[in-house]
């Protein structure tokens, strides 16, 4: 009784459609300080609906037409006004005393009330809302769908609906194309909707905050949890070199932490975005960006990092001494800020292309060539680890899928990379569509590879 009303051929939204009388019973309370005791001592028969509350104006107090009168409760829909057998026990014996009465309410439901699932189930056809489109991302003020082909034709009406029942959305847009089938910079074509013709979002992720034109570089807001797994397992005052950057989601927070990032992407305005995440975070002393293909960046960035020297003041909590003047006093010793030193060598390579990520392993093939002495057993640093991202077919059981995803990689880098062994391993990030999946594998660079 409290669904809305139904219309399956309405195709552009007409929001007075939606209005409903729900007839409903009243316990109006004759003395207002006696409503809270009233709502405790009726219970399970005062009106239990999401979304609406029991407390009304009475609506047989004419006395105080502007709604500061005496007050009523919704009573559940089963309790009918002009028969006494339906009202309860407890009902009755208030109305005995004197506390309450019963009488009539007519509950006016509108557009304003129902949710974008209601609105949606009461436009498309039953036979097509098994699958009724209600995930969507959300970056910044921008909704991004997108929709199955059945979809279609209802596309501006769901816009509508979607973006009056979210009211910080104000753009909303659908997919038309699969991210990077188009071009390499993973950005996607799409048509607006409904809203503001206005791409340029802000967005703040482990409190960072990002500013970028959404239709021109890729980000994507499901991953957030991911860029938190690969930032924790960085140490601060290691160097990371973060091949396909993107706009800074493992580089910034990194930065943050005081690791020192060499950020890299091809797309131009992907790097404008990442140097402007740069200066606002403050992060500038830890993180580098770059404009450089990927492959060549693999090279490039491990000889720069080499015969780079840098070094960061590091932030120190000034203990406040209850007696000042003692560090004017003879002896006393001035504190020197500690320095944090960027390393000679990365510690962890960020690969996070899953489309063809996996093609640029090959370039690490002799990428210390000659430095072995960097290196254990030498020293006491480990060659760095990889973390490569792919996509795979999506099955219940990820193992064979893991097996080919360590032979691909095994394939491009000349050198066995086996699940089992204690530095290799495979995440599972998430589902990208109903039949793919993505992945991490991440794997230690074996000296075999990086000394050839």
């Amino acid at each position: 009784m409290f669904r809305p009303p139904v219309n399956r051929s309405m195709r552009v939204l007409d929001r007075s459609f939606f209005r409903k009388k729900v007839h409903l019973t009243a316990a109006c309370v004759l003395n207002n300080q006696d409503i809270t005791r009233c709502r405790s001592y009726l219970g399970p028969d005062i009106l239990q609906v999401d979304r609406l509350t029991s407390v009304r104006t009475d609506p047989t107090d004419a006395t105080q037409p502007n709604g500061n009168g005496r007050k009523c409760l919704l009573l559940r829909p089963e309790i009918k006004p002009n028969d006494g057998s339906t009202w309860g026990e407890k009902v009755l014996e208030l109305v005995q005393r004197n506390q309450v009465t019963v009488a009539p309410f007519d509950l006016d439901l509108t557009y304003e009330y129902w949710t974008y699932h209601d609105i949606m189930s009461a436009i498309i056809p039953q036979e097509e809302q098994d699958e009724l489109p209600t995930g969507f991302s959300v970056i910044g003020h921008v909704a991004h769908l997108n929709l199955r082909e059945q979809y279609l034709p209802y596309k501006h009406l769901i816009a509508a609906v979607l973006m009056d029942k979210n009211h910080h959305v104000r753009t909303v847009i659908n997919k038309i194309d699969v991210i990077g089938t188009q071009n390499e910079y993973r950005t996607f074509d799409y048509e607006l909707l409904a809203g503001e013709s206005n791409m340029n979002v802000e967005v703040k992720e482990e409190d960072c905050l990002f500013r970028f034109d959404y239709s021109k570089v890729y980000w994507n807001s499901r991953l957030n949890t991911e860029h938190r797994r690969l930032v924790e397992m960085f140490q601060p005052g290691e160097a990371v070199c973060d091949v396909m950057a993107g706009i800074g989601p493992f580089a910034i927070p990194a930065g943050k932490k005081g690791v020192f990032v060499w950020a890299n992407d091809l797309n131009p305005d992907s790097f404008a975005s990442l140097r402007h995440a740069v200066l606002i975070n403050k992060v500038s002393p830890f993180v580098r960006p770059f404009n450089e293909d990927g492959r060549a960046f693999i090279v490039s960035s491990a000889k720069k990092l080499m015969k780079s020297d840098r070094s960061v003041k590091a932030k120190q909590k000034v203990r406040r001494s209850s007696r000042p003047a003692d560090m004017h006093q003879e002896g006393a010793k001035s504190v020197m800020p500690n320095l944090i030193v960027q390393p000679k060598t990365f510690s962890h390579y960020v690969m996070n292309l899953p489309a063809t990520a996996v093609a640029f392993l090959d370039a690490f093939i002799g990428l210390y060539q000659g430095h072995e002495a960097l290196f254990y057993p030498h020293t006491s640093t480990k060659l760095p680890l990889i973390h490569v991202y792919c996509f795979a077919k999506k099955v219940d059981d990820n193992r064979e899928e893991v097996i080919k995803i360590c032979k691909e990689i095994s394939e491009r880098i000349e050198h066995p990379v086996v699940l089992g062994d204690p530095e290799v391993s495979v995440w599972d990030v998430r589902d990208v569509a109903p039949q793919k999946r993505m992945f991490c594998a991440s794997f230690r660079l074996p000296p075999e590879v990086a000394f050839r």
